[in-house]
């Protein structure tokens, strides 16, 4: 006889059934339903599985749920503060919209700290979650990808610094924002509980704009000043992490500073060989005769794509694969005879204007 589904389990695949449809996508798997059952309540995942696909009030989700106002604001204020579903402020109101998987309740989970037990145990669930067949390839995207890869602003070459344009600088992004908050990196918090984690700072996950006020309100994060966030730019830089954002053109609401080891993104590259970042649009340039073949750039690069290759007379020298590098300029920036320098990629890339656009994309690019 085949497995009989009774009413609970019912009710958690209809809430994954509905996860699995948001445009970032999270596949189905025992390990996402038992990630499911220990994040949300059964009360919570039936309205997690009767959720509108866009923000709606209160009185809709109310409708649609068929659940009365009173209860439902008690389970959604619940939710919100679990990070399982994002409570937008609209004039006098506020608009609901469940929370992905990523970026969204992985990274709500991890943000905060809490029972040890419990978080180790979901800690050993997305990590063998994010490594299941598919999971990665479905996260990152088609052409559309979660995130941007931001140079080091440091590098960019002066014949091209007028030509570089807002949404490629981390400073001016920080600036036009005007502050955000800073919270745990999830990833590293993640790894943690692994037993996993490297020596990277966790405080330097950046939030901005309306998406920072949500993380200082639901007590995931302090608000910080534009200098303060400057500052832990200018600390992550010298400590080679790759800065990744949201991949929109205005007012992204991240920004985050990620190492190889940790990071679910760049871990995806080295591990499966699967792109979630956009690269920025600059890549490493070698001049040779000033190489000290010391090795530096390949061993700061954080996804591998620096090799240290014999050419033929027993000297070790760099290759670029361009085919991997998301153009960070770690690499660059820690080449002690400045053999190593930025040029701008032949073909440049433009990102989706806003969240809405790059959903839209996402969707269309997903067949959904």
């Amino acid at each position: 006889m085949g497995h009989i589904i009774n009413a609970k389990e019912a009710v958690y695949q209809a809430l994954a059934e509905r996860l699995s449809k948001t445009p970032e996508g999270a596949p189905i798997n025992e390990d996402l339903m038992a990630i499911l059952e220990r994040l949300y309540t059964e009360s919570e995942a039936i309205v997690g599985s009767k959720f509108p696909m866009l923000p709606m009030t209160l009185e809709k989700i109310a409708i649609i749920t068929g659940i009365k106002e009173k209860e439902l604001k008690i389970i959604l204020d619940e939710m919100s503060e679990k990070g399982l579903v994002l409570d937008i402020p609209r004039k006098d109101s506020f608009y609901y919209m469940l929370a992905p998987m990523l970026v969204g309740f992985f990274e709500y989970t991890f943000m905060r700290t809490g029972d040890h037990a419990t978080l180790k145990e979901l800690a050993e669930l997305f990590e063998t979650y994010f490594h299941s067949e598919g999971v990665m390839n479905e996260v990152a995207g088609i052409d559309t990808k979660v995130m941007r890869t931001l140079i080091y602003e440091s590098l960019i070459p002066v014949a091209v610094e007028t030509e570089v344009l807002d949404y490629e600088q981390a400073s001016i992004i920080i600036r036009q924002a005007g502050g955000g908050a800073i919270s745990m990196c999830a990833c590293r918090h993640e790894a943690a509980h692994l037993g996993k984690a490297c020596d990277a700072p966790v405080d330097v996950c950046m939030s901005l704009g309306g998406a920072a006020e949500w993380i200082v309100r639901k007590g995931l994060g302090k608000s910080v000043t534009v200098d303060e966030l400057l500052r832990v730019l200018e600390q992550t830089q010298q400590l080679g992490l790759v800065h990744l954002c949201d991949n929109v053109l205005d007012k992204p609401t991240y920004i985050c500073n990620c190492c190889g080891c940790c990071c679910k993104v760049l871990r995806g590259i080295n591990e499966q060989h699967v792109f979630a970042t956009h690269p920025s649009n600059f890549i490493p340039s070698i001049e040779l005769k000033n190489c000290f073949s010391c090795g530096v750039c390949a061993d700061k690069c954080q996804i591998h794509a620096v090799i240290m290759t014999d050419q033929g007379n027993g000297i070790l020298v760099p290759v670029v694969n361009n085919e991997v590098c998301i153009g960070c300029g770690a690499c660059s920036a820690a080449c002690p005879s400045g053999s190593l320098t930025m040029s701008r990629r032949p073909v440049l890339y433009v990102p989706p204007r806003n969240g809405r656009e790059k959903l839209r994309r996402v969707a269309r690019e997903k067949g959904r």
